[in-house]
């Protein structure tokens, strides 16, 4: 079981056929998870590819994480959670100082996706919109979005199937919102 301290991150590879599971350890923590394919990182995970072919903006288990070529990248097998987010982009900097009016530094999950991602030669602006995996994103009838406290319980986890080579990143995310105001780890492993 490999650990992601709170407001850090990891990056690593994952063969085809290859099973990653992300767990939430204590409840109510996010994990921001982007995909390369490992043989060419010009395709990434898609968040509009990926809402187009499954049908739902609630991704869980059974659907696909598609790529921006239209390929698909993992399988969801399990998720005891339920409750994920493919619409909202990982925090930044700029996060903290829009929407927080916070001028300070502030750890976020863009500049842990990139700061790991940097040893495969993958940009900050490579990064894509992450999975958000245990984050509750709820909409009004108007549109509006809201970020709720995550559903997730301690243990809950996702079970996805690497469906293509793949240079995966994972973050234990820093922004107060999607956690319910504190910070958390975030376990994964990978099982062959």
């Amino acid at each position: 079981m490999e650990v992601i301290k709170k407001q850090t991150g990891a990056a690593f590879k994952l063969k085809k056929g290859q099973k990653l599971k992300v767990i939430d350890p204590q409840g109510e923590q996010v994990s921001d998870m982007v995909l390369f394919n490992a043989e060419d990182t010009r395709e990434k995970i898609s968040s509009g590819k990926t809402l187009d072919f499954e049908e739902s903006i609630l991704i869980t288990k059974g659907n696909f994480l598609w790529s921006n070529r239209s390929h698909k990248m993992m399988e969801i097998l399990e998720d005891t959670n339920g409750r994920n987010d493919f619409l909202l982009a990982p925090c930044s900097p700029e996060t903290f100082q829009i929407m927080y009016n916070n001028p300070d530094y502030h750890p976020s999950c863009f500049e842990n996706l990139y700061t790991n991602l940097e040893k495969f030669d993958i940009q900050p602006d490579d990064v894509p919109t992450a999975f958000n995996i245990f984050m509750n994103v709820q909409f009004a009838p108007d549109g509006k979005l809201s970020v709720d406290p995550p559903l997730s319980k301690a243990g809950d986890y996702v079970l996805f199937q690497a469906q293509m080579d793949l240079i995966v990143a994972l973050t234990a995310c820093s922004a107060e919102d999607s956690n319910n105001g504190s910070f958390k780890p975030i376990h994964y492993a990978i099982i062959d």
